[in-house]
């Protein structure tokens, strides 16, 4: 896949890699191996590049593996860079590997052009120049932590170095002296390519090469001894070389390489001065044994030394050595040389020695506190304490010199200890002893040294005791005072009166020396120098001091107290950064700063330096109190402040009201101008440190102006200022952004509407929105390639310190905080100029895509390139850009890049993660990315179809081997980058990226592979140590769930099949329920709230609830066609939810529970065939519904309704009774309770909407949202509420005494709370949902006598009887708009639906509490009754299946009032003959529509739009591909069972309709024996006349009527009878005996009841003495002729035996009832024959 896949020598840059920790290989052994592996190479050095040879180049030309273009190629370079030809070709490969910026294409057209091919070569030159300065780094990364404790690979480092010992030092010396002898290639030699420029660069590497060298060696030297001999030698090559200026090719130094000439000095003086070994000879000297010190015996080369070093002194870096060497013989030989000693020791004085090594450990020490550094300072260290201890500090030269040393010396680890435990009369202890008995006459150098000396908290102690308990008192005097006595000799006075110190006015901070004080007396040229002898505290005198410069802040003094202040407030800054429990020892000092610092930056020159002290001073103190420290600097004015209030985001970006303050005005009259920063720097670090602290919210509001300045005074300009210092830029902006970087991180709480914005708020405003935005935006394009060029530049030898450093920190906060902005910004449709400046397309690759997708090749830091991909992750998510079009040209290059980081087996893990990461971001929202990256190719050799293979580029090889078994648990292939592998495939899997699967699905063991980690043992959830092999789990189980649910049943894989065969065959599926579950109690007994804590839980959990859950619909592909199996899974999906929902409550473990509620309610459903003992079940539903309804947390609503549900799903299951269900009462009263909460909060809201003119949310059918308002849930179908009354309605149908539910009633006034909500719904037409319910629970309580006097008892009529108006609307003509107009299913909630049930309910009441009721019914039917009668006139009008069950509905309703007839005359005489005159018209109706099937057809088509209504349409998930012809078939079926479910409705509506006709005529027996009956109270219903009936309003209701409906029914009976497809009350037809039967039973009773009613009214009229005889006479015929006619065929029906009708004991007189039950009986003996036959001979007489 790479240029160099055969490549087997690993490249320096990787091993220093390695040896830092930066890679995959981490473990000791490995690292250890590494080493071992290399150490030819560590110990030969640069020698390990050998110069060309014919013998190589022989081999070269004849190894047939490298191509012949790489052959020329390498020969050009290895005659450019004089490198084996060998070795060129291996530089070669290695760079291609690493460093090529192309593409493998592209490289035969680079070397076929000549102009491109000279390009590469310099750049594999500079790849050569780095891989030598690697080489050697590793071997001073060995050297700097061989022995460090601390370190992780310290063994194997040590084991290293051991073997590198003897001979590391001899080779290196050795190319030492090659390096700087080396003549200077020309382009005779090294070709045309070798111009001056190269030349140039050449020299530069030499002289880095010859640093590096040396720094190596002084390191060694100081863990290992140098004979004498050795620093001849050294010395000798060192004079050669001038320390560094006498190179060989000196004529080409130039001002630029300066800095490593210095640097070549300097470790050639420390390691001659390390070869002299002065620590261990002033031990001997203290222990007067010199004579074991190696040069005590070795004289002839201590002569010659002498020699040679006298002959040295013309440049600064022969100080140290001389002053060494003088050192070493003074100690050595007292008298023999004391000339060559005074003389070297002069040169050395005179060479400022002292200054020298001040500024060699400066230089050395400016990158950090390195180890290299550390080593010189002990160095020095040893060398200054013995030159102190051995000579006179007067003939050393200025003491100042020897302070500032002494102050750079101490900076080295654990000196300062080691100073304060040594004597105080020797060593540097003579410096601080000489100074005190100075102070406070001349205080700074005092509290110079004493700051250095401050490197932890117990020194930190020792500083301030020592200062506190102060000993004398010197000061200067220009004549004899006369308040004291002196001495004869004038060597002594003494105080006479007492004195105070300092000219301070009363009640201040002051010093009084005593009276009778002595003190000794030095005459000086100034005056007298008196040491006052008494004890005092320095820190008093530091406080006078601050007050006194307070005192003269605006006179011409100021200048020079600020330089006796300043070393003052850098010592407390020093103590009080190291030590924090001496702050309140200095508050007399800390609390004067803010005055200081206020009246300073008010004075005409300020000192900046004393103001940048007292900021950083007051910084360290906000670590620990930064309220205090903000409050007290809001009074000096010195931070940028506001003037008015800030109310918003936009007031605070136009800094409107806002003021610099003193900060403002020193940088822009002092700093910018002068181009030095102390002071900006001091205050960015405050501020961050003020951020940090996480003032309150009112406080952090106040530090706004603050950031307001920062970022419109700052960030946008800083680049452009003038800078004096070198680093001082990046400074500023690594600190701007490290400011903003905290700010964009605080954890807020959330904020209050129309309060002030949050420091996040305007920040994120700002950056998206303004200029700093592009500020922030020109940082990240600074490039990968101006990083590579200021790292070149820096001298550090570790790579790891200066300003290169600085550059990659800023830009990867650059990174970060435009990752934050994009994330923390509110969601807008308008686009913010950040994200356009981050998305505009550029030219040839420069816009900021472009640019970030580079930073791949970035080596340094592997941080970089990962914080650069997971901002292209960012934007690949949430930008309307292609990133593939953004880079253009070099897309194919980068992408190479890519693959080549993600398949090295040494790279660091993270860029790895980071770079699947963006891939699985990069398939859903960036198609043409991906596709570049899947680099599928066409297969040529495919015949028919497309076929797709993986290209050489391809990522999914990649991916390959992360997921391969067998790679599994090495170094290479952790955890994290499986989990990030298959998350990748997951995404394809998910976008149904279909080439991609298809090419993945032909791969060997691809199945196998990827589904491993599912057929492995986990660790228990307590022992998990790497969290992410759960998400390995989970993604792997969605893509399984996604290839079945996808993929064609028969076209699954084979291989997959034996997997999921597998699966099934090796109990997984009872591993993984058994692992979910003590994951879930794993959760319960973790105390944790943190969501993340349990991320990873979630989503294997939410992955195993997709997996079965597809397993209920895919049972035979994933083989759980056991039902024992679907059991035990059920179970232990229900006790998982059960721990988890009645553990103590805490959110990740109730957003578990409610997934898991899920889970359950979805299996219930699909496999409540399996469940055997339905108490199993039952039992921990009850006890979760006991836990949840025991809290009130409202985001707790879902999961109570999912638990609900599940519960009346399981009661469904099977039928029970009260017996086999121990928790009914208590379930039972619990569900009571909860409706009468849930409704008394309905109640509530509902008043709330309509109080504040507002509607309630639409219902939203939602299983996983548990956390949304409480408004939302009252009523939605799957909400609480509505729930809850539909399990109460069941468990009152398990009742069947109904005594339990009722005697709740009287406890739990759950009743009337319903009612109330109930009235409030019906009355504005909201709640359906529990309307619905609430009727259908009222219903089954009213199925018993109790039941309906509970509730008649509560009110239920007042409650529904008018609000029930608002339900339904009647318009201006009469009709209703709403009557069986929807279009919906019969069982969907509606309005009508909800009148319907009303109209039952109000049936049921009346038929179970009769005269209890009636008044009720009546009020009930009186409200009611222009709907009521619009109701019974629809028929004619729409058939559809809704008006039609409001009729029957209706119908029966009238059917039980009928019974009442006097009591409704009475009352609503007028509606009851109106209802009459209704039903006889509705009989009508549906009589002819039942005689004509093909008109109500035509009617159905014609009238309602749809032939077939939505009710009986079969739901079918795709539509069937079936021929046209099969298609219309289908249609003429479908449409033959919409007729026959209206025929059924017709049917059921005509037999109630003359049930209730019956009692409206005269009672048979009662009219046929009674001659006394009132004819006056039964009205003639039908007219005479014997035609057919019509579907027309104007003909009214006949005898014809009566009759033709006993035929439609005869016909029907004829139909069953003769086997043909019956009507039916469902879509199928009919084809158990039992249905057969109770069709036939309807069919018997209509008719009984229509022959009731024709007799009756047909005697009504033969009695009526207002009908004329004539008409008598004429019904007698014809009712004779047709009665006779309708015997015949009943006499053929009955013969054949027909059911006996409900109603047919009613028919005659009550002793002939025991006969009318019989099934079959003879024509003469039949009761209805009987009947019509003694009449039609009654009326033929």
């Amino acid at each position: 896949m790479a240029a160099a896949a055969g490549l087997c020598v690993r490249s320096s840059r990787e091993l220093w890699t390695i040896l830092l920790g930066r890679s995959a290989l981490r473990d000791t052994a490995q690292v250890e191996a590494e080493l071992d592996r290399h150490s030819d190479r560590l110990l030969t050095g640069l020698s390990y590049y050998k110069p060309p040879s014919a013998s190589s180049g022989d081999k070269l030309k004849s190894d047939k593996e490298v191509v012949v273009p790489l052959k020329e190629l390498g020969l050009r370079i290895s005659k450019f860079l004089s490198l084996d030809e060998q070795q060129s070709v291996q530089i070669l490969q290695s760079y291609l590997q690493e460093d090529y910026r192309g593409t493998k294409d592209s490289i035969k057209a680079v070397l076929q052009d000549e102009r491109q091919s000279q390009a590469l070569q310099l750049k594999i030159a500079e790849y050569y120049y780095e891989e030598r300065i690697y080489t050697l780094r590793c071997v001073l990364y060995l050297l700097t932590y061989f022995q460090d404790e601390r370190h992780p690979y310290r063994a194997e480092y040590s084991k290293c170095v051991d073997k590198l010992e003897k001979e590391l030092v001899t080779n290196y010396r050795k190319q030492f002296e090659e390096l700087f002898r080396t003549e200077a290639p020309t382009w005779e030699s090294h070709g045309n390519l070798m111009t001056e420029r190269h030349v140039s660069r050449w020299f530069i590497q030499c002289l880095r090469e010859q640093a590096l060298i040396l720094e190596i060696m002084f390191l060694y030297y100081a863990y290992f001894e140098m004979g004498p001999e050795d620093l001849l030698a050294f010395a000798r090559i060192f004079k050669e070389q001038g320390f560094g200026a006498r190179q060989t090719n000196r004529h080409l130094i130039d001002e630029s390489m300066d800095g490593l000439v210095d640097r070549i000095g300097y470790f050639s003086a420390l390691i001659l001065v390390e070869g002299m070994d002065i620590d261990f000879l002033h031990k001997c000297a203290l222990e007067d044994s010199v004579d074991r010190h190696q040069f005590a015996t070795t004289q002839e080369v201590c002569q010659e030394m002498d020699k040679l070093l006298l002959t040295l002194g013309d440049i600064p870096h022969h100080a140290p050595v001389l002053l060494s060497w003088a050192l070493l013989r003074h100690t050595l030989c007292l008298d023999e040389s004391s000339q060559v000693i005074r003389r070297l020791g002069s040169i050395a004085i005179q060479q400022n020695a002292f200054q020298y090594m001040t500024q060699m450990l400066k230089a050395l020490g400016s990158g950090g506190n390195n180890c290299t550094a550390s080593t010189a300072r002990m160095c020095i260290y040893g060398l200054l304490s013995f030159v102190l201890t051995s000579f006179e500090e007067e003939t050393l030269g200025e003491q100042q010199h020897l302070i500032n040393l002494a102050c750079e010396v101490f900076a080295a680890p654990n000196l300062a200890e080691l100073f304060w435990d040594t004597e105080p009369t020797t060593g540097l202890a003579v410096l601080l002893d000489n100074n005190c008995g100075m102070f406070p006459q001349s205080m700074a150098p005092l509290l110079q040294l004493l700051s250095a000396l401050i490197s932890d908290k117990s020194t930190a102690k020792k500083v301030y005791s020592f200062l506190d308990k102060m000993s004398c008192y010197t000061e200067l005097y220009k004549h004899k005072p006369n308040d004291v006595l002196s001495h004869e000799d004038e060597t002594q006075w003494r105080r006479q009166t007492p004195k105070l110190l300092y000219p301070l006015g009363s009640g201040q901070a002051n010093i009084r020396m005593p009276q009778g004080t002595y003190g000794t007396v030095m005459p000086t040229a100034q005056g007298y120098l008196v040491r006052w002898h008494y004890s005092y505290s320095g820190w008093t005198i530091f406080t006078c001091e601050i007050e006194m410069l307070l005192h003269v802040v605006s006179t011409a003094d100021v200048l020079l107290h600020c330089q006796k202040v300043k070393p003052i407030i850098d010592l407390v800054h020093r103590i009080v950064s190291t030590d924090w429990s001496i702050t309140d020892c200095l508050l007399p000092i800390t609390s004067r700063l803010y005055m200081l610092i206020q009246r300073l930056s008010s004075v005409m020159n300020p000192p900046m330096e004393v103001i940048a002290s007292c900021v950083n001073t007051l910084t360290v103190l906000a670590t620990r109190m930064p309220a205090k420290v903000w409050a007290d600097l809001q009074h000096t004015g010195f931070l940028p402040y506001s003037v008015t209030q800030i109310t918003g985001i936009v007031q605070s970006i136009s800094a409107e009201g806002m003021q610099a303050g003193s900060y403002g005005n020193l940088l822009l009259s002092i700093e910018r101008p002068q181009g030095k920063y102390s002071v900006t720097t001091a205050f960015l670090r405050l501020v961050i440190t003020l951020v940090k602290g996480q003032l309150g919210s009112t406080q952090s509001r106040g530090l706004m102006p603050c950031v307001v300045f920062v970022l419109k005074e700052l960030l946008p300009t800083y680049h452009k200022w003038r800078y004096n210092v070198y680093g001082m830029r990046e400074e500023i902006g690594c600190l701007i952004l490290e400011l903003i970087y905290t700010i964009l991180n605080l954890n807020l709480e959330e904020e209050s509407q129309g309060s002030p914005p949050s420091l996040q708020a305007m920040c994120t405003h700002c950056l998206a929105n303004t200029e700093a935005g592009q500020a922030i935006i020109n940082i990240m394009a600074i490039g990968v390639d101006t990083i590579d060029t200021v790292m070149a530049a820096q001298p550090s030898s570790s790579g790891s310190e200066g300003s290169g450093q600085t550059l990659t920190q800023t830009i990867k906060l650059a990174f970060s905080i435009t990752n934050n902005v994009i994330k923390l910004k509110p969601s807008s449709d308008v686009i913010s100029p950040l994200e356009q400046a981050l998305t505009q397309h550029g030219t040839h690759g420069n816009n900021l895509i472009a640019i970030l997708a580079k930073y791949i090749y970035h080596r340094h830091d592997p941080a970089l390139p990962r914080l650069a991909i997971q901002l292209l992750k960012r934007l690949a998510m949430v930008a309307p850009m292609s990133v593939y079009a953004c880079l253009g040209s070099d897309a194919a290059a980068i992408r190479d890049a890519f693959l080549n980081r993600l398949q090295s087996k040494t790279e660091d893990m993270r860029i790895k993660v980071m770079i699947l990461e963006f891939l699985t971001v990069a398939v859903e929202t960036q198609p043409g990315l991906i596709e570049l990256f899947l680099n599928l190719e066409v297969n040529d050799g495919a015949v028919g179809s497309k076929e797709f293979i993986l290209g050489e580029w391809s990522c999914l090889q990649v991916v390959l081997e992360f997921i391969d078994s067998k790679q599994q648990g090495k170094y290479w292939c952790p955890p994290l980058i499986h989990r990030a592998a298959i998350a990748f495939l997951h995404a394809l899997w998910q976008d149904r990226r279909d080439s991609a699967m298809t090419v993945l699905r032909t791969k060997d063991r691809f199945w196998e592979n990827l589904t491993s980690v599912l057929f492995g043992e986990l660790p228990a959830p307590a022992d998990i140590t790497e969290k992410s092999v759960l998400e390995t789990c989970a993604f792997t189980l969605k893509i399984i769930c996604l290839e079945i649910y996808y993929v064609v049943r028969g076209s699954l894989d084979q291989s997959l099949k034996n997997t999921l065969n597998l699966f099934f065959d090796k109990k997984r599926y009872e591993y993984w329920s058994e692992y979910i579950k003590s994951l879930v109690i794993y959760m319960t007994e973790t105390d944790t709230d943190g969501a993340s804590t349990f991320l990873e839980f979630h989503k294997l959990i939410s992955a195993w609830r997709m997996f079965l859950v597809l397993a209920t619909s895919y049972e035979d592909v994933m083989h759980l066609c056991d039902c024992p199996l679907r059991l035990q899974l059920l179970h232990d999906v229900l006790e998982a939810t059960k721990i988890l929902l009645t553990a103590p409550l805490s959110a990740p473990c109730l957003r578990m529970g409610s997934m898991l509620a899920t889970l359950l309610l979805i299996l219930l459903k699909q496999w409540k065939r399996v469940i055997v003992n339905i108490s199993k079940i039952l039992d921990p539903l009850d006890q979760i519904l006991e836990s949840l309804s025991q809290s009130n947390q409202y985001f707790m609503e879902k999961t109570k309704a999912k638990i609900y549900s599940a519960i009346i799903i399981t009661i469904q299951i099977k039928q029970l009774r009260v017996s086999d269900f121990p928790q009914y009462s208590q379930m039972l009263l619990t569900v009571c309770e909860t409706i009468h909460n849930e409704a008394i909060v309905l109640l509530d809201q509902t008043h709330h909407a309509l109080t504040t003119d507002s509607a309630l949310f639409d219902d939203k059918d939602s299983m996983e949202t548990d956390c949304a308002p409480r408004l939302q849930h009252k009523d939605q179908k799957d909400g609480v509420c509505v729930l809850a009354l539909h399990l109460a309605k069941e468990l009152c149908e398990m009742d069947e005494g109904g005594d339990q539910l009722v005697s709740i009633t009287r406890t739990v006034p759950f009743l009337p709370a319903m009612l109330s909500a109930l009235e409030l719904s019906l009355r504005v037409k909201q709640n359906l949902h529990f309307a619905e319910a609430s009727l259908h629970l009222l219903l089954s309580l009213a199925k018993t006598e109790q039941g309906a006097t509970a509730v008649g008892g509560a009110g239920v009529l007042p409650s529904i009887c008018l609000p029930l108006l608002s339900v339904y609307q009647l318009s201006a003509n009469g009709t209703t708009q709403t009557l069986g107009s929807s279009r919906k299913s019969l069982d969907a909630p509606s309005w009508p639906g909800v009148y319907r049930l009303t109209m039952s309910l109000m049936e049921r009441l009346l038929k179970s509490l009769r005269y209890n009721f009636l008044t009720e019914a009546l009020d009930f039917v009186g409200v009611h009754q222009e709907r009521i009668l619009q109701c019974l006139d629809a028929v004619r009008k729409v058939q559809s299946l809704a008006c039609l069950d409001e009729v029957d509905h209706t119908v029966g309703f009238i059917l039980q009032l009928s019974n009442f007839i006097k009591e409704w005359r009475f009352h609503l005489p007028q509606l009851l003959r109106d209802v009459q005159v209704n039903l006889c018209y509705l009989c009508q109706t549906c009589t002819f529509l039942l005689h004509s099937p093909k008109v109500l057809q035509h009617y159905l088509q014609v009238k309602n739009g749809d032939t077939i209504p939505p009710a009986i349409v079969p739901r079918q998930s795709k539509p069937a591909q079936t021929p046209k012809k099969q298609q219309d078939i289908e249609r003429d079926e479908m449409e033959q069972r919409a007729v026959l479910k209206v025929q059924s409705s017709l049917l059921r509506i005509l037999s109630k309709t003359l049930a209730a006709i019956r009692h409206f005529t005269p009672d048979l027996c009662q009219i046929l024996l009674d001659q006394s009956l009132d004819l006056a109270e039964y009205d003639m219903l039908f007219v005479l006349s014997f035609t057919t009936p019509a579907f027309d309003s104007d003909i009214a209701p006949s005898f014809g009527t009566l009759l033709a409906t006993v035929n439609v029914v005869l016909n029907m009976q004829g139909e069953i009878d003769k086997k043909k497809e019956p009507m039916s009350l469902n879509v199928i037809p009919l084809t158990s005996p039992e249905e057969t039967k109770s069709l036939k039973a309807l069919l018997r009773f209509t008719m009984e009841n229509c022959f009731y009613a024709l007799i009756s009214q047909a005697v009504r009229y033969l009695k009526d003495p207002s009908v004329h005889s004539r008409d008598k006479q004429r019904m007698k015929q014809e009712l004779s002729s047709e009665l006779s006619t309708v015997l015949s065929s009943i006499s053929r029906y009955s013969r054949r035996g027909a059911p006996s009708s409900p109603a047919a004991a009613l028919l005659l007189s009550p002793s002939n009832k025991s006969t009318s039950s019989t099934s079959k009986c003879p024509e003469s003996q039949e009761p209805l024959i009987q009947l019509v036959q003694a009449f039609v001979r009654q009326i033929q007489r």
